[in-house]
């Protein structure tokens, strides 16, 4: 498995944000997280990505315990992370965006004076703008792209890293129903050409089954339920919890 999360709990003063909360991803899985507001995913997701460290459990990833490991050394590691809010650099342009997240793969030393330079970042940079609809757009500042085009923007900086693991944290939010359905496709597609293992947080559900090869679901910081998503679909704890009850 290439991320293991074993009976992780946190806290927050009196808030129980996440209870004993364990599962498994394998390499090349699409995995989401799914359940209403409130139900710990967020947490989850800055637990794996090393902005919190867990009171109780472990989180393993690629075969190291990481539990606690900043999110800096994380992403040197090979783990990628999008967030709920567009987070993007608006005063450069599409393509130095990229450019600025590659050089996390360049040594520490020189980073900035050498690969900045270096014709192996636009070789990078190029199929990554074309996969995403952005190469007509690289000139631009961030900026003045459209929201949409912004969300993009953001995968393609996670994307820049190289990364084995790609946390997506709602990477839909606030797009259109036909930009939603683009990047669902775009999102599997890349994942199976690459190779890569995503981990995604999704309040639209019909991203989530469209996407994903096993959903766990989350309810008051505690896994409740744990399968394909016909199973998720097809859960009655799932239904009373989130499918039928609160909106995410």
């Amino acid at each position: 498995m290439i991320l293991e999360v074993d009976a992780v709990s946190k806290r927050f003063g009196a808030l129980a944000a996440l209870t004993r909360v364990s599962f498994a991803v394998a390499p090349g899985q699409v995995f989401s997280v799914i359940g209403p507001n409130g139900a710990g995913k967020s947490t989850l997701f800055n637990v794996v990505a090393g902005h919190y460290t867990p009171e109780a459990g472990r989180v393993h990833f690629d075969g190291d315990d990481v539990t606690g490991v900043p999110p800096e050394r994380l992403n040197r590691r090979g783990l990628a992370k999008t967030f709920q809010i567009t987070n993007v650099f608006p005063e450069i342009s599409v393509a130095d965006n990229v450019r600025v997240a590659a050089q996390s793969r360049a040594p520490e030393s020189g980073r900035l004076a050498s690969l900045w330079r270096r014709t192996e970042v636009d070789h990078l940079t190029r199929p990554l703008l074309e996969a995403f609809g952005l190469a007509g757009r690289r000139e631009a500042l961030a900026r003045d792209l459209s929201h949409g085009e912004q969300r993009y923007l953001e995968i393609c900086l996670a994307l820049a890293t190289a990364p084995k693991l790609l946390l997506l944290d709602e990477p839909t939010a606030g797009m259109t129903p036909g930009e939603t359905r683009e990047a669902t496709a775009l999102i599997r597609a890349i994942a199976l050409e690459r190779g890569l293992t995503v981990l995604l947080i999704e309040h639209d559900m019909s991203v989530v089954m469209g996407i994903s090869d096993r959903v766990a679901v989350l309810h008051f910081g505690e896994k409740i339920a744990e399968g394909t998503p016909e199973q998720i679909r097809n859960d009655p704890k799932v239904i009373d919890a989130y499918l039928g009850g609160a909106d995410d």
